[in-house]
């Protein structure tokens, strides 16, 4: 029995105890001094009430509408409007746009000159398909067995994209490499490129660049070296050279485009590529419709012996009427030459062919250029570029301005 009695001592005790450190913790708390907060403002609420700080919690909770339930319960999801995708469907493209493949000797020739010298030449970084007829010098004659063969075939013709790779700007349509701060300028280019035609025995070179927005002269300094260095060394080989500078906008700082016009050049080119409606959605942002007029503008003003030209894409949803507007405006800029060539996708990141123009509204156009709006020369057609067959289209014109002058002789003469 005694021992039965110490058992339930032992068992009891723990309840006993806890008991007991409960009613010690109650009085504790009994005559602990409540926290309270005062509520003062410079003396004006001395007399306001003072409230412990859980009294406080409650009047807060008590002013709010919200419950356990408002948290709870998922706010309505309202569905984002998603931008139309766009289409993932390429235009296949036509028949006549199939371009002749770049085998020839005189390609590989040139080719191997530039890699050489570690130049670049906008035909292989932008993707020209006429790459192998520029640089084979015709179609498929790589061997000329007479000066009227030569003649008919063409001479080979390069565009060599001088300051680099890399562009500053980023334009819809192209596919030139893009960045903020591409590599140094190349000191030793202008000797290069000069080396480099010298050993092709090109008549006819065109020079082009990318934009250089990040130096403080955007490159023309450079651009200008490079054609006097190229009429130096033609001149004192007794060469007759013919330079083309397909030139930047230089954002319109016409100090630096005068720097490039008066270097001695015979053709300053610089690109409208569309109508202007679409040039804020196909060019950089810092690129215009007016600072390229005024551009082509300034050249006739600080060089009247140079002839001026520029080029137009077609197949980007532009309409007849602006391009017939744009040629009305490149002629009040006293325009000489202008060129049509069909938009060709780069890639799936660029802009989509809205249309593929025929080979007859090419012509069409050229007819128009020429004829209606008095161009000096216009090149149109599907696979045209800028610079495509430049020194063909450059000599076959100069050709024709002398048949007419000696025509116009002949029957002032019979008269």
């Amino acid at each position: 029995m005694a021992s039965h009695a110490l058992t339930s001592r032992r068992a009891f005790g723990p309840l006993v105890r806890s008991c007991r450190s409960r009613r010690l913790s109650s009085a504790a708390a009994e005559t602990r001094p409540a926290v309270t907060v005062h509520h003062t403002s410079n003396g004006d609420d001395a007399g306001a009430p003072q409230f412990s700080r859980l009294e406080s919690l409650r009047t807060q909770l008590d002013r709010e509408d919200s419950s356990l339930r408002d948290f709870a319960s998922p706010e309505p999801v309202v569905p984002r409007r998603k931008a139309p995708p766009r289409s993932a469907k390429i235009l296949p493209k036509p028949r006549w746009l199939k371009a002749a493949p770049a085998t020839s000797p005189k390609y590989r020739e040139l080719r191997s000159t530039v890699r050489s010298l570690g130049l670049a030449t906008v035909c292989e970084e932008a993707k020209c398909p006429n790459i192998g007829d520029c640089w084979g010098g015709g179609h498929s004659q790589n061997n000329p067995n007479s000066a009227e063969e030569a003649e008919h075939f063409g001479t080979a013709t390069a565009t060599i994209m001088i300051m680099g790779d890399t562009c500053t700007r980023g334009c819809s349509f192209c596919a030139v490499k893009t960045s903020r701060k591409p590599p140094p300028l190349d000191a030793e280019e202008p000797e290069k490129v000069a080396e480099a035609v010298s050993n092709w025995g090109l008549d006819y070179v065109v020079l082009t660049s990318v934009d250089r927005d990040d130096l403080e002269d955007q490159g023309s300094d450079h651009f200008r070296k490079v054609v006097e260095k190229l009429k130096q060394l033609t001149t004192a080989k007794g060469k007759g050279l013919i330079v083309e500078a397909l030139t930047p906008d230089f954002r319109g700082e016409m100090d630096l485009v005068s720097n490039v016009a008066t270097s001695g050049l015979d053709v300053y080119a610089h690109n409208v590529e569309t109508v202007e409606r679409l040039t804020p959605r196909v060019r950089d942002r810092r690129a215009g419709y007016a600072q390229s007029m005024n551009v082509l503008a300034h050249v006739n003003e600080v060089n009247p012996n140079v002839l001026t030209k520029t080029s137009i894409m077609l197949g980007l949803g532009e309409t007849d009427d602006e391009v017939r507007t744009t040629l009305m405006d490149l002629r009040s800029n006293d325009v000489d030459v202008v060129t049509f060539g069909q938009y060709l996708q780069p890639s799936r990141r660029h802009l989509p062919v809205k249309e593929y123009v025929t080979p007859e509204k090419f012509e069409e156009w050229r007819v128009v250029a020429e004829e209606e709006l008095g161009f000096k020369y216009c090149a149109s057609g599907p696979l045209v570029r800028s610079s495509y067959k430049a020194g063909e289209f450059f000599l076959k014109n100069m050709i024709r301005e002398k048949e007419m002058k000696k025509a116009g002789l002949e029957q002032l003469g019979g008269c």
